[in-house]
């Protein structure tokens, strides 16, 4: 079917830092013990990855022969002095109640705003969408991180939805289903599926 383009999206498996439930943005954390990846039945025939440890390690995991382009635009949220902390920890500060209240307005110290976030991770997807326009990819993975992926589904998924409405957990893949010229348009999928990758998950 020469007029589909499929995106799917992966979060990288578990780390340590997300077990603890810190903040992880640009700072690394190595995989979990139990991250361990069933490889998808459906082969790609373009891969992208953010170029942050964690993403490289699990996208060597599910796609062992293929070769990512490495995409900086597809990092985290840049966390700033937040990294690494939990909510226990920060619970007390004022600006970080604040942030929790309206990210939009506000941003971690020394971090990312959620308008700068969101500029780079549409820089990501225009690379992303002259890369497989250009060389006709039809089915493509992306391997990334639970914010970045959350802001492609409000922007491209079937039905308009808060950012933080969409749940994304370690051990689904997001795959957006474009006609061709709906892709070409920057309009929104015309299908979304929710693809468990492990047979037992993540814990």
């Amino acid at each position: 079917m020469d007029d589909i383009v499929v995106i799917a999206l992966f979060r990288h498996g578990l780390t340590e830092a997300n077990k603890r439930k810190c903040y992880l943005g640009w700072t690394d954390s190595a995989l979990c013990p139990e991250s361990t990846w069933i490889e998808p039945l459906t082969a790609y025939d373009g891969y992208f990855s953010s170029d942050l440890e964690r993403c490289l390690t699990t996208a060597k995991l599910l796609f062992p022969n293929g070769t990512p382009v490495q995409m900086r635009e597809f990092r985290e949220m840049n966390f700033g002095d937040w990294e690494g902390k939990t909510y226990e920890e920060l619970k007390e500060k004022t600006l970080y109640q604040q942030w929790l209240s309206d990210p939009l307005r506000y941003s971690p110290p020394h971090g990312e705003s959620f308008e700068r976030f969101s500029e780079r991770v549409d820089a990501g997807w225009t690379k992303l969408f002259n890369e497989v326009l250009s060389k006709n990819h039809q089915r493509c993975a992306v391997v990334t991180h639970g914010g970045v992926i959350r802001y492609l589904l409000t922007a491209y998924g079937p039905e308009m939805k808060d950012f933080w409405s969409w749940q994304v957990p370690h051990n689904i893949c997001f795959e957006f289903t474009f006609t061709r010229e709906a892709f070409r348009r920057g309009r929104r999928c015309t299908l979304l599926q929710e693809v468990p990758l492990t047979e037992n998950g993540h814990g």
